[in-house]
């Protein structure tokens, strides 16, 4: 029996309610395919921050290094500004880790009702890939006459042909495994952003030579977004920046239905460090403690992580049993218009694993 060491932050909000539901799936479909895993919990977030003054302990990277991967809730508190949290705890791992892919896949799952007109189930199946640890995001900069009505903020983008190159050939390789249209549409807006993104743009275009079987698409990022309510059934891979990812990726999670299933890899494609799988859903503090969190976004992040553990009959186990409730229309949580709790999800997704 495979047994992996996960690292489990269930985090704040209903990152705590969908955390221990992912944990009870996984050991349900570890027990049908033979896995085990050995959960190793860490208290960080909003409630270590109001004890300690921060996010994570300074040693939080050593702390999760040793681990085969980890598994994250959600991260925010309404009392402690988003700047604090996300670079406290959230951001320090993804770039600490190197995690430059993030991978957020959109598809309109059959049983599920997309917000545009005229979608049928799988017309819509894409995977947003994010550049992960640096350009918009980079968190270099700082304040001159701080607080003062003088004040000055400054905000540096970064853009490297390392960053870029290898997280567009990540796209590519992307591409080419999913069984879709076998295209990538690399967003950018270099007919303002005269520098970082005319790299963005010479380093797609250096990729794409490389694989002549996939075509190509170049987006500014307004018209991306124009386009993913247009026409995202055109989109198989899309690759952006840290900013246009992340911006682009909530709209796909939207034009297929629901954020509740919204599903994302933080990954290290090189396996130097433990990759993180978390829903996108957020801390969600309007539902918390109602119980009727989706926990489908953070089942098919558990997905994605049995993928990346190379246990790919476990990962499809999880996937199918997701969409055959999905399919069904019977058990499903407000945000897809439904009644059902949070508990009646995950035993409904659990009876559909064998």
């Amino acid at each position: 029996m495979k047994t992996y060491t996960i690292a489990v932050i269930a985090g704040d909000g209903i990152g705590q309610e969908v955390i221990p539901p992912v944990l009870e799936l996984l050991e349900a479909v570890g027990g049908l395919h033979g896995l085990s895993f050995d959960w190793r919990h860490f208290d960080w977030g909003a409630s270590y921050f109001f004890k300690h003054g921060v996010m994570m302990p300074p040693n939080g990277l050593e702390l999760l290094a040793p681990h085969d991967a980890v598994l994250l809730g959600a991260v925010g508190h309404v009392d402690i500004p988003d700047n604090i949290t996300l670079n406290g705890l959230l951001l320090p791992i993804r770039r600490g880790f190197d995690q430059f892919a993030n991978v957020r896949p959109a598809v309109l799952f059959d049983g599920v009702d997309s917000p545009l007109r005229g979608q049928k189930a799988g017309d819509i199946d894409m995977a947003v890939v994010r550049e992960n640890t640096e350009g918009e995001y980079a968190q270099i900069g700082g304040f001159l006459y701080h607080h003062q009505p003088e004040e000055v903020a400054v905000q540096t983008s970064v853009f490297t042909w390392r960053g870029c190159e290898r997280v567009i050939r990540h796209a590519f390789e992307l591409a080419r495994q999913r069984n879709g249209r076998k295209r990538v549409a690399s967003i950018t807006k270099s007919n303002a952003q005269g520098y970082s993104m005319v790299l963005w743009d010479r380093a797609f275009h250096s990729v794409a030579r490389e694989f002549p079987d996939i075509k190509t698409e170049q987006l500014l990022v307004d018209a991306a977004a124009m386009n993913f309510v247009r026409r995202p059934q055109s989109f198989d891979v899309v690759v952006g920046s840290n900013l246009f990812g992340d911006i682009l990726s909530d709209l796909s999670a939207i034009v297929t239905g629901s954020i509740g299933l919204a599903a994302s890899a933080n990954l290290d494609p090189t396996r130097r460090f433990p990759s993180m799988f978390e829903p996108v859903h957020g801390t969600a503090p309007d539902i918390l403690g109602k119980g009727i969190a989706n926990p489908m976004a953070a089942f098919f992040s558990a997905s994605m992580m049995l993928e990346h553990l190379q246990a790919p009959h476990a990962a499809r186990a999880v996937d199918n049993a997701i969409r055959a409730v999905l399919a069904a229309r019977k058990v499903r949580t407000p945000d897809l218009g439904g009644t059902a709790t949070t508990d009646q999800v995950k035993a409904e997704v659990i009876a559909h694993l064998a």
